[in-house]
């Protein structure tokens, strides 16, 4: 599934993000862990009233072969690589195809005051395959947050969907599973036991839908026959376990 900016990204999901490189012209060479180029897509928002920006942005990268969190983190490559540039030199700047999964997913109504053009009316934070929430010896930690990134804001992003767990549930939806537990789905790794006691290893499949918005269901409902249709084989250990061996990452800090 390729999105040109879709409404339907949300936590959980494992995507292939890519941008074709395009050319750009280096401020400044690597320095602190960045390397700054003049930004090829977008302009600087002369009504912004909070944000002055200088059409420069910094991309982290690798220093003495170790990664900043920072650099880890970042999507965006350069070619030449970036130790090669120095100030006023062409280069090309993109993203190769990456595995990432989506930690949220935050709408901006007005868009987001950023100081360039496009404002975004999206983020969507992912964190790159291998990744997940973790602390360094140093205290500091990887925010589990992610990158953010903005599919509105005229970056030609390329997004094609991996594995959503649980497509066929929708936050808030209130199901019943193969044990006799109720639950409340508020995402893949959200789930929430109406009895009170710990959600241990998670539902047990087969799921029966309850309610979704709040209204009840039955079991003709498309609704209902999706969820037990999607939950008729496997478990939802198998489905955490798929999901870990696509992203190589914990789903939970």
């Amino acid at each position: 599934m390729t999105y040109a900016i879709s409404p339907g990204f949300r936590a959980g999901d494992v995507l292939s993000v890519a941008c074709p490189f395009t050319p750009a012209v280096v401020e400044r060479g690597v320095r602190h862990g960045c390397v700054s180029v003049r930004w090829p897509w977008w302009s600087v928002d002369t009504g912004s009233e909070f944000y002055h920006w200088s059409g420069v942005v910094g991309l982290g990268v690798e220093t003495g072969g170790h990664r900043i969190p920072e650099a880890e983190v970042e999507l965006f490559r350069t070619e030449p690589a970036p130790e090669r540039l120095e100030a006023g030199d062409a280069c090309l700047v993109g993203v190769p195809p990456t595995v990432v999964h989506v930690t949220s997913v935050d709408r901006h109504d007005p868009p987001q005051e950023t100081g360039w053009l496009p404002r975004p009316g999206m983020t969507v934070c992912v964190l790159p395959r291998g990744l997940s929430y973790r602390e360094f010896p140093d205290g500091s930690h990887l925010d589990g947050w992610g990158y953010g990134m903005h599919p509105d804001n005229g970056i030609p992003y390329v997004f094609e969907l991996l594995m959503r767990p649980y497509a066929f549930l929708e936050p808030g939806d209130e199901v019943g599973d193969g044990g006799g537990r109720a639950w409340r789905f508020d995402g893949p790794w959200d789930w929430v036991p109406f009895d009170g006691a710990p959600p241990g290893a998670g539902p047990r499949w087969p799921l029966v839908l309850l309610a979704r918005a709040g209204a009840p269901c039955s079991d003709g409902d498309a609704a209902a026959v999706a969820v037990a249709a999607g939950t008729a084989d496997g478990s939802h250990g198998e489905t955490v376990r798929r999901w870990m061996s696509l992203t190589g990452a914990s789903p939970t800090p």
